[in-house]
């Protein structure tokens, strides 16, 4: 059966006639609390529920962002103050040629000019150079003793060089001294001895010429200073050792022979020795079929000597051809490579036309490069060379020369 139903009436007094609940208890969620306000829960407590990282993590993260948020604007405050102070009225002053030659530089205008420092009157100064002259009345010969050089002039700011000296007498032209290369240096210790012969009647009218260059290996040498002294004001009978002033450089004389470009490598382990001849210039136009010969000397006799081929009548062969020779490390520095430039001049006949001798008793370039070699083992090392005439090679080597037989109508 269904219940009856209740009046509106009965249900009040239904409410009223219920037992009341005991005090302390829980009140129901969403009724009224005490004082007649809902309790809802706040955003931290929410979120420290809703996450499931423990307080002390979350304090740790709120810290390191607030110290990144104040190192952020520490870093902004301090690039702002710098740029203030760059920005200051008394810097923004008008250019004037000072601020011009700080930041434009002068040698893209005007590279004679640059680079060297001004005496007290304004004149460039090209270095300084300290010799010793002495002769000998016996022998009959000036003796050169190149001490060093000091401030010398660099081709730039803050550039160095590779200077060396050439030493030669004038008039007396084809025998000229030259001394080793000296790396990234304004002021070389040379310490290098040359001699002379002049006689005694000749030295009123002979100078002394001291030039100063800096070493290019794949170009021309580049003039640094020189010297031209008088030997008939020197006082010669006794010993000198004076500073002399170098002077702005003449022209390089060129050679008339010509220069060759070789290239040397060496291979200790297998003792092989390497040289290519590469090419040729500043020959002289006359010459019919120019070519190349190498010999290697040993205790001053020949060894073995090779030969390239002939090429057309130019001033300018270019040769490329490499030539190997047996050389064991205990060899290396007792023998004596020598290059010669043979050609066909008017005689029809082949003749040498210049020589450039290498190996440990060489002087001047060759030496150099055959130093080098020696220390890049393995590496070829190409460089041009001057060619001397034949007699004076052969003399500073004291090779001894092959005996010829006079052809008929020469």
């Amino acid at each position: 059966m269904r219940p009856p139903r209740l009046s509106p009436l009965s249900q009040q007094s239904g409410e009223m006639g219920r037992p009341p609940e005991p005090h302390g208890a829980p009140a129901p969620v969403g009724t009224a609390a005490a004082g007649g306000t809902t309790g809802v829960p706040g955003p931290v407590p929410g979120l420290v529920d809703w996450t499931a990282w423990p307080r002390w993590a979350l304090v740790a993260v709120a810290v390191a962002t607030g110290v990144l948020a104040v190192s952020c604007l520490l870093c902004a405050l301090c690039c702002c103050r710098r740029r203030r102070r760059r920005r200051k009225p008394g810097d923004q002053e008008a250019v004037g040629l000072g601020s011009a030659r700080s930041s434009t530089t002068t040698h893209l205008v005007q590279p004679e000019v640059d680079g060297g420092e001004s005496g007290p009157g304004g004149a460039p100064q090209w270095g300084r150079l300290q010799l010793s002259l002495e002769y000998d009345s016996g022998s009959q010969e000036v003796r050169v003793g190149l001490k060093q050089a000091a401030d010398l002039r660099a081709r730039g700011p803050g550039r160095t060089a590779d200077p060396y000296a050439r030493v030669s007498l004038s008039p007396r032209a084809g025998r000229a001294h030259e001394t080793k290369v000296h790396h990234g240096t304004l002021c070389p210790l040379f310490d290098e001895t040359c001699c002379f012969p002049v006689p005694p009647q000749d030295l009123p009218r002979t100078t002394l010429r001291v030039q100063v260059l800096d070493f290019r290996r794949f170009s021309r040498h580049e003039p640094l200073g020189e010297l031209r002294l008088p030997l008939g004001t020197a006082g010669l009978p006794h010993v000198l050792e004076l500073w002399h002033q170098l002077g702005p450089p003449g022209a390089v004389e060129a050679e008339p022979a010509g220069e060759l470009c070789i290239s040397l490598r060496y291979v200790p382990s297998a003792g092989r020795l390497t040289v290519v001849v590469l090419e040729a210039r500043g020959l002289s136009p006359g010459l019919a079929e120019p070519y190349v010969k190498l010999q290697l000397a040993r205790s001053r006799r020949k060894w073995t000597s090779r030969k390239t081929s002939a090429r057309g009548g130019t001033a300018a062969p270019y040769f490329n051809e490499a030539f190997t020779f047996l050389v064991p490390v205990s060899q290396i520095q007792s023998v004596d490579l020598v290059l010669a430039v043979w050609a066909r001049g008017p005689r029809l006949r082949a003749e040498p036309v210049g020589k450039v001798a290498l190996g440990a008793r060489a002087s001047g370039q060759p030496l150099q490069h055959w130093a080098d070699m020696l220390t890049h083992a393995r590496r070829p090392i190409a460089q041009w060379h001057r060619l001397r005439p034949p007699g004076e090679v052969d003399e500073a080597l004291a090779l001894r020369p092959r005996l010829r037989l006079p052809l008929p109508g020469s």
